[in-house]
């Protein structure tokens, strides 16, 4: 007999807000945990001092995460201005520093420079892979890292505030594969004044916003799929009096469960299509599906497919004619 996988069969997204200090590896430790998962990933790394969107995905949620990861990111970071450091963050050492400020109108000469198409070199402290091995890793053993250039799209990039001489806050809309971290030691060299990330956080990746976030400690205090709400006044009345009270807050919590959004939230950029319920179940035995009259799509590319408000398959059309290229087990 094949051994049983271990944890629950639980499916959708968590958004959390991810706390600074946290690694996005020990955050999806965290939510396995906490919903008792059979499998779960995240949907694009964010670096341990970063905060913000960090969308996790639960059991049939993993098959959209490229959805997610391919689309565009916002971002809100700080810069400090005259320090150029070895992370391009403020964990690293100083290596390069200067007196000169820049002012806002020098600063917004520059971005055009950083907007659109550009080469950038990721930092040496990164999870890029150098003949097998993480750049961070090579770059901790004092090894000298080089990486080279990679071609990013910066949709977006604009000053937002100046707390004082020192910092400038930006905000940006960038693609897959942008450090922020070179960007900001990029436009510090631009200047002539070297500068790094002293605060970083994600405000949107794809569909997912800080709207959609929970906190770990949300997600804590909700109750656990198990949780039985007549058991929980049984142990109310067994308690006593003076912890009626707080047995009663769990009872009312929302249940972890609750939290999640639908499996099908990551794919809000595809083209939507309601099936019959004889036309999904071809689409989960893995056959195509021809589609006639009016109700015939005309649209060629990727889509997903739904029936009875149920999602059944991620689907190429290609005028009328759909084949499944991931099918869903979300129950029939």
């Amino acid at each position: 007999m094949g051994r049983q996988k271990k944890g629950r069969n639980v499916n959708g997204w968590i958004i959390l807000d991810k706390p600074r200090g946290l690694t996005s590896t020990h955050a999806v430790a965290r939510i396995k945990r906490l919903f008792d998962g059979r499998k779960v990933g995240h949907a694009g790394t964010l670096d341990p001092l970063a905060t913000g969107v960090l969308p996790i995905a639960l059991g049939e949620a993993t098959k959209t995460v490229s959805y997610a990861v391919d689309d565009e990111k916002g971002y809100a970071f700080t810069v400090r201005w005259g320090i150029e450091t070895t992370t391009d963050d403020a964990e690293g050492e100083a290596i390069n520093v200067s007196d000169a400020r820049p002012t806002v109108a020098d600063i917004e000469a520059v971005l055009d420079r950083f907007t659109g198409a550009i080469e950038q070199v990721p930092p040496k402290f990164s999870a890029i892979k150098v003949n097998g091995n993480r750049a961070y890793d090579l770059a901790r053993d004092g090894e000298d890292v080089e990486l080279k250039a990679r071609t990013v799209e910066i949709s977006d990039l604009a000053v937002v505030d100046t707390p004082d001489d020192d910092r400038t806050v930006f905000e940006a809309v960038c693609g897959k594969g942008t450090y922020v971290r070179s960007l900001a030691r990029d436009i510090g060299r631009a200047l002539g004044c070297y500068g790094h990330v002293a605060a970083l956080r994600r405000t949107r990746v794809g569909p997912f916003s800080l709207e959609d976030c929970v906190t770990l400690e949300e997600i804590e205090e909700a109750r656990a799929p198990d949780a039985a709400p007549a058991a929980l006044e049984i142990a109310t009345l067994e308690a006593g009096a003076a912890e009626d009270e707080a047995e009663h807050d769990a009872g009312d919590a929302p249940l972890r469960d609750e939290l999640l959004l639908p499996v099908e939230a990551a794919l809000d950029g595809l083209e939507h299509l309601e099936l019959s319920s004889s036309d999904a179940s071809r689409l989960v035995r893995g056959q195509a599906v021809l589609m006639r009259g009016r109700d015939a799509s005309v649209f060629v590319g990727p889509a997903y497919a739904t029936s009875r408000g149920r999602l059944v398959a991620l689907v190429e059309c290609d005028r009328g004619t759909l084949r499944p290229t991931r099918v869903f087990n979300l129950g029939r």
